[in-house]
């Protein structure tokens, strides 16, 4: 079964960036925001030198966007990539899953000529 991407149009006052959220990523966001009663949060992606395989993700919420920052609306939902992760991310896709084989936040991204065995991280 295939998940369809949202195609949100980007935000007009900044520069978007090339990551797509799934509907079903954006409800969990939306979820999460709303059981931590805050509406002041973003979803900021990124990636950062580490791992086995010399890069890992960064996923979490955050209050501040930075100068530089390319910003995506889905739905109410804004995703935030820096402009130095923004390469590595393009294209990129985010999901969420909740089964018994696998619970969380997913990233499927093109860019990503390998990666670890534990699946933390790439190259």
């Amino acid at each position: 079964m295939s998940e369809q991407l949202d195609t949100a149009t980007p935000d007009t006052t900044t520069e978007a960036h090339g990551v797509l959220l799934t509907d079903v990523a954006a409800d969990k966001v939306r979820s999460l925001l709303e059981q931590e009663g805050r509406d002041d949060l973003r979803l900021r992606v990124g990636v950062q030198p580490g791992g086995c395989s010399g890069l890992i993700y960064q996923l979490y919420f955050d209050e501040r966007t930075l100068d530089g920052d390319l910003v995506r609306d889905y739905d109410g939902v804004e995703v935030v990539v820096d402009r130095m992760s923004a390469p590595y991310l393009d294209g990129a896709s985010i999901d969420f899953s909740d089964t018994i084989e696998k619970q969380g936040f997913t990233i499927d991204n093109p860019n990503a000529g390998s990666s670890c065995a534990c699946g933390d991280s790439f190259s």
